[in-house]
């Protein structure tokens, strides 16, 4: 597979990024982080994600047959999503898509999608960015190769040229005890009630994750007028 993004990368730098998500899945932006982007394009800043898959490997909820025909479905779901957070009708804003293997991303060398982390970090000069924690969440081997890449791009920056580092992080310790160890509880809060309704018919947009939203709202109902986040150094 290729790992070019769908849209050619511009030479030149971007307008800065006030936050920049660096995510393995469609959908993995909405859950934990769509209200702080409504939040911060409200208040004129620019904002950027970079999706590492198609979701290609999800389920289907009977809405298609293939996962070619998913690919394209939660890619479609995905540009529904980010129009209603405004993230792709906002000037100055970022979107990207790359075509890494879905469910696949630990079995890939870990160098390329590095340097995707790498390249979009130097390109939009972010002063947030944001990704799994080193436990993934919940353990999902994307999201910890996603972690693995993010932190060693960022790693790599000199120390006064890095980005503030947040990660998806709560208040509710894991229940599987393999992910206690790299367990890092919420240190950052932002309430996100004003964007309540959008950030509903946001998730609402992601149609094939509807098991996904039940178990997040039966799980963390607090989280959707509250996002929370770790931030590293703090």
């Amino acid at each position: 597979m290729t790992h070019a993004p769908v849209s050619p990368v511009p030479a030149s730098p971007s307008p800065r990024l006030k936050l920049l998500l660096i995510l393995p899945h469609p959908d993995d932006e909405v859950y934990g982080a769509s209200g702080t982007l409504m939040t911060l394009l409200a208040e004129g800043h620019n904002c950027g994600l970079v999706t590492l898959t198609h979701g290609e490997a999800g389920r289907t909820l009977g809405l298609c047959d293939t996962p070619e025909e998913l690919a394209a479905l939660r890619d479609t779901e995905l540009r529904a999503c980010l129009a209603v957070i405004g993230l792709t009708t906002t000037p100055g804003s970022s979107f990207e898509q790359h075509n890494f293997p879905d469910k696949y991303l630990q079995d890939q060398p870990i160098e390329p999608i590095i340097e995707t982390a790498r390249e979009a970090l130097a390109r939009h000069r972010p002063e947030i960015v944001l990704t799994f924690p080193p436990n993934g969440s919940n353990g999902h081997p994307d999201h910890v190769t996603t972690h693995r890449a993010v932190k060693a791009a960022w790693d790599a920056l000199p120390e006064g040229e890095r980005p503030r580092l947040w990660y998806y992080a709560s208040d509710t310790a894991p229940e599987n005890e393999a992910l206690l160890p790299e367990w890092l509880p919420a240190n950052l809060r932002r309430d996100v009630t004003p964007f309540i309704t959008r950030k509903l018919q946001a998730i609402a947009c992601h149609r094939t994750q509807a098991l996904s939203t039940v178990d997040f709202i039966r799980r963390f109902p607090e989280r959707i007028v509250e996002e929370t986040f770790y931030e590293v150094g703090v």
